[in-house]
């Protein structure tokens, strides 16, 4: 089998992920239609040229999608893309599903197909409408990305109790004052928060937060869910796709795009821990990581890239939970396991900061339609290394944009590990 050199990333599209599809009376083909026709739009590729790379065998479609069954009533979610435009009857086009990673998948599949030299350009879409259903109902769905059985079934808010856990084990692990640690978790929700407000598709771009409302848990501003952490410690229920489009240097050659001014996908890793959380912390005893597999991933991915964390200007994390995110910050090598509150406190993760981490707001201020947060990271890590994200844009101690960017993608209790590693 023949593997080519690189894959380029194109660009891509986004929704305004503050919209309320349901109440706009639009659902899941209204929300393709838009994604998809501005992601082609922006990288000036028309349905036209669709169809003729699919005349000629060299392009397929890729769709994440978590759980459509439970919040709209629809399966068989690839051939949806039918439904957007006759482009696309014909084109090889599938679903893939793993929980809040499901985009990622996505993204794998297209990322490894491109590099076999199967195809040459691929349309990868993440989309999740989650406001069809009441709070109680939601959150029992998103359980499903538990061990549902024992994790999620009859418990209420499911996912804020599990990563209220983590909060517990890090605090028993390290030995980190409770205090700290939550004072910690309160300035990661206030940066997200403040880095949304740079986004024009931040859910959250128009609220306010500040660390007393952040620290202040059990408040009516800030009610505790998952008993230790409070609602600014929580992403958003959200409303939204994002797409980008991956392709071969043949195809970057066709369309006369300097490659060189192009962003390539320079490594990945992919690693799945034990289901259940309390197999996770069994797992975790031997090591110096609370979630080894995510850390693996994260170095499988610079270790196919051929960087470390010092080669990294930008980080896209999956701050479901600022307890995920906090853990995240080891995993990442940013920190030692143990000490991620120093980053915090320094302002190593902040958007001037040497680290900067979800410069567009995270999943908690830039909104989190699980299906469709890894292709949105990846499309913002794209944005960041070609210059192009506007007002979050994060330039590099002499000015410049960022050389390389990494993001974490996790699905359920950090069960599906993620990464990619792209840059210029």
């Amino acid at each position: 089998m023949e593997y080519m050199d690189n894959v380029y990333i194109l660009g891509g599209a986004q929704t305004d992920f503050e919209r309320n599809w349901q109440k706009e009376g639009k659902g899941v083909i209204a929300l393709l239609k838009e994604v998809v026709t501005d992601a082609l739009k922006v990288v000036g590729i028309t349905f036209s040229d669709i169809e003729r790379l699919n005349e000629e065998n060299k392009v397929a479609c890729y769709v994440g999608n978590f759980i459509a069954e439970n919040y709209i009533d629809q399966g068989h979610l690839g051939a949806l893309l039918t439904e957007v435009h006759p482009a696309f009857y014909g084109v090889p086009s599938a679903r893939y599903e793993a929980a809040c990673s499901s985009s990622s998948a996505a993204l794998d599949a297209a990322y490894t197909k491109i590099k076999a030299g199967e195809y040459d350009l691929a349309v990868v879409v993440g989309w999740e409408l989650m406001k069809t259903v009441d709070s109680k109902t939601c959150a029992d769905i998103l359980g499903r990305a538990s061990y549902y059985e024992t994790e999620g079934k009859d418990i209420d808010f499911p996912f804020p109790r599990l990563f209220g856990r983590l909060a517990d084990e890090t605090i028993k692990k390290y030995g980190i004052g409770e205090q700290r640690y939550m004072d910690s978790l309160a300035k990661i929700a206030c940066i997200n928060y403040g880095n949304a407000k740079r986004n024009p598709f931040a859910q959250t771009r128009k609220w306010f937060m500040n660390y007393e409302q952040a620290s202040r848990r059990g408040t009516k501003t800030n009610s505790f869910v998952g008993k230790r952490l409070g609602i600014s410690d929580c992403s958003q229920v959200t409303d939204g796709a994002a797409a980008v489009l991956l392709a071969s240097e043949r195809m970057v050659k066709e369309l006369g795009i300097d490659r060189n001014r192009v962003p390539v996908v320079k490594g990945y890793g992919h690693r799945t821990a034990p289901m259940l959380f309390e197999k996770k912390m069994e797992n975790a005893r031997g090591s110096r990581y609370l979630l080894p597999w995510t850390r693996q991933a994260v170095v499988d991915a610079y270790h196919r890239a051929g960087v470390g964390v010092k080669n990294i200007d930008v980080f896209e994390t999956h701050d479901c939970f600022t307890s995920s995110e906090y853990a995240a910050i080891s995993a990442f090598g940013i920190t030692e396991p143990g000490m991620e509150y120093e980053a915090v406190e320094d302002g190593r993760i902040g958007f001037e900061g040497e680290y900067p981490v979800n410069p567009g707001g995270g999943l908690i201020g830039c909104g989190h339609p699980v299906g469709a947060s890894g292709c949105r990271m990846f499309l913002d890590l794209y944005k960041q290394v070609s210059g192009t994200a506007g007002d979050y844009q994060v330039r590099r101690a002499d000015g410049s944009i960022p050389k390389n960017g990494a993001m974490l993608n996790i699905g359920g209790t950090a069960t599906t590990n993620y990464v990619f590693v792209i840059g210029r």
